[in-house]
């Protein structure tokens, strides 16, 4: 089965001033994640703005990328839906696009038991012949999956894996000591990548990929170089870039980071862009940091 490893950026979706997806930025951004040596792409994930994403974009979306792509690098896409209909839906539609692997988000807004959740993921991976990661981000969905539960999901034969965005240790490792060495643990906390990495998983999903590919593919390469001293560097630069996520939704701040930068990705949709001239402040603040990697 397909394994992902090494920093996936986790896309953004491009837009036009009016909000509609801007395309052709998209096929450039694919183009310089690739030039920078990132390993990886995720899309339609929180950074994507899945949220505020229709079906029908989705999918285009999803068919732009792995069509840029162009077998270059592996391509994950988040298929997760409120409802587990529409999730099998959604993944149904993009396992014929040509992607690597899915993921599914916990369900949001309802809370749900441990045996719910099982049976969600359950159904998804069923429905499809491509390998599912789970993705955990508690924070935004008002659910957790407990690491007992992932061990039991990890006993099926397409469940390769799990995106982690809880940002907390304990449970990762938890959830590595349940499951077999094959089952594959992305962090998408970008401040825990290397600590990630030292328990035992597998690589990260980095929001902060899309201004900084280099810097965030550099930390897992210097990991798996054995050089330890450059990898704990690169990861510790991250952290003036994250502080400035106290500003707003962090997603949209990278957002609005890349828009500072030069690049032509547009707002993020409404009610969530950033017009906040602190945050323009803070972020500009910290961009001379990230002039050069070592």
């Amino acid at each position: 089965m397909f394994q992902p490893e090494g920093v996936f950026t986790a896309l953004i979706t491009p837009m036009n001033g009016d909000e509609s997806i801007n395309y052709r930025e998209l096929r450039r951004q694919v183009d310089r994640q690739i030039a920078a040596g990132i390993h990886g792409l995720f899309c339609l994930g929180t950074n994507g703005e899945f949220y505020v994403l229709h079906e029908e974009e989705k999918i285009e979306i999803a068919r732009t990328i792995v069509d840029q792509v162009a077998g270059r690098v592996p391509v994950l896409a988040n298929i997760g839906c409120v409802s587990t209909a529409d999730s099998v839906g959604l993944a149904q539609a993009i396992s014929s696009l040509g992607v690597d692997a899915l993921s599914a988000i916990i369900p949001y807004f309802a809370g749900l038991s441990q045996e719910q959740l099982y049976r969600h993921y359950e159904t998804i991976a069923a429905s499809t012949e491509l390998p599912l990661l789970i993705y955990n981000i508690p924070a935004r969905t008002g659910n957790s999956i407990e690491a007992e539960t992932v061990q039991r999901l990890s006993q099926i034969d397409n469940i390769l894996g799990i995106k982690d965005s809880s940002g907390n240790m304990e449970h990762m490792k938890r959830i590595l000591e349940l499951t077999d060495e094959d089952f594959t643990l992305l962090v998408g906390t970008d401040s825990l990548i290397l600590d990630v990495l030292e328990a035992g998983g597998r690589g990260a999903v980095a929001g902060c990929g899309n201004p900084f590919p280099e810097l965030m593919a550099g930390i897992y390469d210097a990991w798996k170089a054995g050089d330890m001293k450059t990898a704990r560097a690169r990861q510790e630069r991250i952290g003036p870039f994250r502080s400035t996520f106290s500003h707003g939704n962090p997603n949209s701040i990278v957002k609005r980071a890349m828009v500072l930068l030069g690049y032509e990705v547009g707002p993020a949709r409404e009610p969530a862009n950033i017009l906040n001239s602190e945050a323009d402040a803070a972020l500009k603040k910290v961009f001379p940091l990230y002039d050069s990697i070592p």
